[in-house]
């Protein structure tokens, strides 16, 4: 364990991406208890309405990004600055997915059933950032063989074909795969050779004449969603809080 551990997280550059991972990580968790405390009407924390005006976390949050995304990058991959700006980074990060939902609806749904879009982003970008800390490098160049980068052609042809399914998976609605499958090799394959999610471009598209098909894909996707949904919901609202029965004004 403590050979991994040096090998993969103390290794030149490791260091940056560890802080903003924890600095993610701590940031939601802060954020989500407060907000949720300010929705119960316990503690000492409020909204911040100056002049009327709601001024929602995402706004210091892109400030932040931006301060240590551009930080980060003026000041490498090494060294106490590229630490900080990291932690920097990972805070704004987390502030602005916090309300990922608020972004994509253009709308204020945190306490609705569609700001269950931003936990579930939160999740899927801390899961996708420990794949990178663990090793794995977009679309598995670190398990990339000397011999193999000595010989360009099947490396890239490697490289090409998992693009594809992850294309695949990406047109058929299979997002989580898709994107797990940039990190770890031939893991998308699963989303491109299996039915399309109803409503996907690829349903759309291929399964506009085949009506058995699509039927096949609706029953196959009302099964997934039965058998993963409520659990699903059950990990988001202890996560972040359940959402609001009918729309009413957020903290």
């Amino acid at each position: 364990m403590g050979h991994w551990f040096y090998r993969n997280i103390t290794e030149p550059g490791k260091l940056p991406m560890l802080l903003a991972l924890a600095a993610f990580v701590l940031t939601f968790v802060i954020t989500r208890s407060i907000t949720r405390l300010i929705r119960a009407g316990r503690g000492p924390f409020r909204n911040i309405r100056p002049g009327g005006l709601h001024i929602h976390h995402v706004v210091p949050g892109v400030v932040l990004t931006m301060i240590g995304g551009f930080g980060a990058v003026g000041s490498g991959r090494h060294g106490i600055a590229a630490s900080l700006f990291a932690v920097v980074f990972g805070t704004g990060a987390g502030l602005v997915l916090d309300e990922f939902a608020l972004i994509l609806h253009l709308d204020d749904v945190y306490w609705s059933e569609n700001g269950r879009k931003s936990v579930e982003v939160v999740v899927m970008a801390a899961a996708l950032m420990m794949l990178v800390l663990a090793g794995f490098s977009p679309l598995g160049v670190n398990d990339v063989s000397a011999g193999e980068r000595e010989n360009r052609a099947s490396f890239i042809a490697t490289l090409a074909v998992n693009f594809c399914f992850v294309l695949i998976a990406l047109v058929k609605g299979k997002v989580r795969l898709a994107m797990i499958g940039t990190f770890v090799p031939f893991v998308a394959l699963f989303g491109a050779i299996r039915l399309a999610r109803p409503g996907s471009p690829w349903a759309r598209r291929f399964y506009r004449n085949r009506p058995r098909a699509r039927a096949r894909a609706g029953l196959r996707a009302y099964h997934h969603d039965q058998r993963w949904s409520r659990r699903r919901r059950r990990f988001q609202d202890w996560i972040g809080g359940a959402p609001d029965r009918r729309p009413v004004g957020r903290p």
